[in-house]
């Protein structure tokens, strides 16, 4: 089973399963790991926001002009920065880390 690293808001390193084909914001999930997903990964939000480290950046699919879009929302955005619903995990991405931003904007509440 792949495994993947969640680097929490307080440097905590977790290490998880990472079914082959769920979502970083599923998994999350699954593991009770503190990503909002306020949209529920209808890419309609920027909840699911994490910063992907730099060594994996590379080996993620391009953004999309939508998860673009919903980037510009984000807090903390970064070089590096994803949304968690959009990636998705493949053999290649075995290892995979993201950071939590210090924060998160649920622009969905009003």
């Amino acid at each position: 089973m792949p495994k993947m690293i969640f680097v929490q808001r307080d440097g905590t390193r977790l290490e998880v399963d990472a079914p082959l084909g769920l979502s970083v914001l599923e998994i999350a999930h699954r593991n009770d790991i503190d990503i909002e997903g306020a949209c529920e990964g209808s890419l309609a939000c920027s909840t699911c926001h994490v910063i992907v480290d730099p060594e994996w950046y590379e080996l993620l699919q391009d953004a999309s002009e939508d998860e673009e879009d919903m980037l510009d929302l984000a807090f903390g955005l970064t070089n590096t920065s994803r949304l968690g619903c959009q990636i998705i995990m493949t053999e290649e991405l075995d290892g995979l880390t993201v950071r939590l931003p210090a924060a998160t904007r649920n622009m969905l509440l009003r």
